[in-house]
């Protein structure tokens, strides 16, 4: 038993290094942010259908509930435009960096969507957020295009986050996220037939070398590392999956300065500004468990 629960660890940390990975990835794809994501959904939404027909996963759905998730999906085709337009006009570690901003964010998201109060330590904890931003923004400010971008990406994958968790009380992931798949890829061909240069040869010019890490980056990156995660959850608490979830920036800022050292090596002062931001999300996360745990011994006890 104990053995099992450390594969599952073990595991949980290969899915939180896969995520970390994925910011190295869109480095080394040489497309534009926007037929990078396009390729992404379009490739992960094949795979999740094949895993939907073997699986005989039951995707039937109702009209608001489909309009609901297209919505979501449209939120998650920006989010990773933004991202990896971040990681293009700056480098990975600064889009890493802003992409860790989420947790600042979903502290005011999630009380709008929930209905709950603001917690007054989540103010205090965004302020100091907002103090790391500033130290990375004073250091590296030639970044300046990749870090609004990151933030912008940020907000948008924290109101992702919140929204499918409304979602989840109704239904299963595998069906949430097929839908908003189908949406994004449908929302990006729109925008790519109307305000961009269309789908003439440029666009369906990619590399074999593109080709490789777009199918790492569909594959393993996304239909693997979400239907993965949702087995990892079966045997380890949401918390900690989240918590652990937030390692993503320091796996992947680790692996861009071991990968690209010459275009990834940022001053200290940005290091300092990125490890404020993850310390203050890893004790939001610490705290919130904490105060958990103390209900549920007081419920326990009465």
């Amino acid at each position: 038993m104990q053995n099992d629960k450390l594969k599952n660890y073990l595991h949980l940390h290969l899915l939180v290094f896969i995520a970390g990975f994925t910011a190295i990835i869109g480095k080394l794809i040489t497309l534009n942010a926007v037929s990078l994501v396009w390729y992404r959904m379009l490739i992960a939404t094949v795979l999740m259908f094949i895993y939907i027909k073997i699986a005989k996963i039951n995707i039937s759905i109702s009209r608001k509930a489909f309009f609901k998730l297209a919505i979501a999906g449209i939120i998650i085709a920006l989010h990773w435009i933004t991202f990896f337009g971040s990681i293009q006009v700056s480098n990975a570690s600064i889009a890493l960096a802003m992409f860790s901003t989420g947790a600042f964010f979903a502290s005011f998201i999630e009380p709008i969507i929930y209905k709950r109060k603001i917690i007054t330590y989540e103010i205090v904890f965004g302020l100091i957020v907002v103090l790391g931003i500033y130290l990375i923004v004073r250091s590296e400010f030639r970044y300046i295009e990749g870090m609004i971008l990151g933030v912008i990406s940020a907000f948008l994958s924290s109101l992702f986050a919140v929204l499918n968790g409304k979602f989840l009380e109704e239904h299963s992931a595998t069906k949430i996220s097929f839908y908003e798949f189908i949406s994004g890829v449908f929302f990006i061909t729109l925008y790519i037939a109307m305000f961009g240069d269309g789908f003439n040869a440029n666009h369906f010019n990619v590399s074999l070398s593109d080709w490789f890490w777009l199918f790492v980056l569909a594959s393993v990156c996304t239909a693997y590392a979400f239907i993965a995660s949702v087995h990892v959850m079966r045997f380890i608490s949401p918390y900690t999956v989240v918590l652990t979830y937030n390692l993503e920036p320091i796996y992947g800022i680790g692996l861009a300065l071991i990968l690209f050292p010459e275009s990834e090596t940022m001053s200290s002062s940005f290091y300092i500004g990125a490890f404020i931001i993850l310390g203050v999300v890893l004790s939001n996360g610490i705290l919130k468990n904490w105060k958990n745990f103390k209900k549920n011994k007081i419920k326990e006890t009465n």
